[in-house]
């Protein structure tokens, strides 16, 4: 398989290359830090941002958004959005 874009250097405003789905969680923080999200299933989005001391709270997401922000956690506690994916 052939994938022409293989050889090129990655950035936060490239393409994702990776996908992985996140199980909020109130004390770990991700494997793997993700460039955005996508949120499936709508509500709210309790995260932690890369650069952040502090947890902050999307409200109100719609499902098939994309949240084009840095995040290192999603908490449980004040998440009601589902099906959230990171993209990496």
């Amino acid at each position: 398989m052939t994938d022409p874009f293989g050889s090129t250097s990655d950035s936060v405003t490239a393409p994702a290359r990776q996908a992985f789905a996140i199980t909020p969680d109130d004390n770990a923080e991700l494997s793997t830090f993700a460039k955005a999200i996508y949120v499936g299933r709508g509500g709210d989005v309790m995260l932690r941002a890369v650069g952040s001391e502090s947890d902050v709270t999307f409200v109100n997401v719609g499902g098939g958004t994309i949240l084009d922000v840095r995040c290192r956690a999603i908490r449980v506690t004040g998440t009601t959005a589902a099906e959230i994916v990171g993209l990496a």
